[in-house]
């Protein structure tokens, strides 16, 4: 099943594989911090992948995590609960 509004203004298609991205200061916490944040808005026991970089000074970190979306609200609710946490200084 897809979950597509008729008339939304989309290219997705849902369920799809999405990547959000968050940049933040380079500290040991940061990585584990994004991950939880996209944790709380996915069904229990669904896979997703996390991988980071850091800058080329070694100040910031950006935080890669893919996982399954399933519809335009939970990539808006990731997106303002990481953007409404203060270490997370970009998201993508």
């Amino acid at each position: 099943m897809t979950d597509r509004t008729p008339g939304e203004d989309s290219l997705l298609t849902y369920p799809c594989d999405f990547e959000v991205k968050a940049m933040g200061r380079n500290e040991p916490a940061f990585e584990d911090l994004v991950v939880k944040i996209v944790q709380r808005h996915l069904d229990r026991g669904e896979n997703l992948e996390s991988r980071s970089n850091t800058s080329r000074k070694d100040n910031y970190l950006a935080v890669t995590v893919r996982f399954t979306a399933t519809s335009r609200a939970q990539l808006d609710s990731i997106y303002m609960d990481l953007t409404d946490e203060p270490a997370v200084l970009v998201a993508l």
